[in-house]
């Protein structure tokens, strides 16, 4: 979805020290992978562990507000060999973080559950979270298609029990529609399909195994994951 040709593209801009935190974890080809890691990083995959965790069963115990996507809107997420399991539970709520922002949208609610359970409260990650579905309610705008998140890195910040998970977004076959017409705004494909994320995930120290969204940093018309 040509996004920028119905709304103005949102960006989030961090301050020094959260750009320093996801620094070298932007999406790119594997043979980039290895350049520029976080210091004090574990590079998703690279770290084993002989069982799974106490926080991995919690997680499937969580009470999670649903997300019942109507059938003209498929979220796809590129798999990921994860043996990691904080990395594997970050990398799942990510995702659940990344689809509560487009459930929000179709569900014409800024005030929806969804991306306030997968949020920090008052953190950049929910603000911008609440700005992308408001400003889609105000230009009278909900989605149809398919959104593909793509390129997908996932590194353990030890200093600050972070974990950092990257991805493109690749939105060439999603397309605004009028909530009033249901009228479908067809583009052509363009670089302005394609955008960077970068989001801090925080393990909550209420929820045994939830992880949530706090830092994020999303790049619009990214040159990077157009490749």
């Amino acid at each position: 979805m040509n996004r920028s040709r119905t709304l103005p593209v949102a960006v989030v801009s961090l301050t020094a020290a959260t750009a320093l935190l996801l620094t070298g974890c932007g999406g790119g080809d594997d043979k980039d992978s290895g350049k520029d890691k976080i210091a004090g990083a574990d590079g998703g995959g690279a770290k084993k562990s002989a069982s799974p965790s106490p926080d991995a069963s919690a997680a499937s115990k969580i009470d999670r507000p649903e997300m019942n996507f109507p059938s003209d809107v498929d979220l796809t997420f590129d798999k990921v060999n994860l043996s990691d399991t904080d990395q594997v539970a970050a990398w799942n709520d990510a995702q659940n973080y990344a689809r509560a922002i487009e459930y929000g949208i179709v569900k014409q609610d800024a005030g929806d559950a969804g991306y306030k359970f997968y949020s920090e409260i008052g953190s950049p990650a929910q603000s911008y979270a609440k700005k992308q579905i408001k400003d889609h309610i105000d230009a009278g705008y909900t989605v149809t298609g398919e959104r593909r998140y793509t390129d997908v890195k996932v590194q353990t910040v030890t200093k600050q029990k972070t974990i950092a998970v990257t991805f493109c977004t690749n939105d060439n076959k999603l397309f605004g529609k009028e909530v009033k017409s249901k009228k479908v705004l067809r583009t052509k494909p363009s670089i302005k399909d394609y955008s960077s994320w970068q989001i801090s995930m925080t393990a909550s120290t209420k929820t045994k195994g939830l992880w949530r969204a706090d830092l994020i940093k999303v790049e619009g018309e990214s040159q990077e994951c157009m490749g």
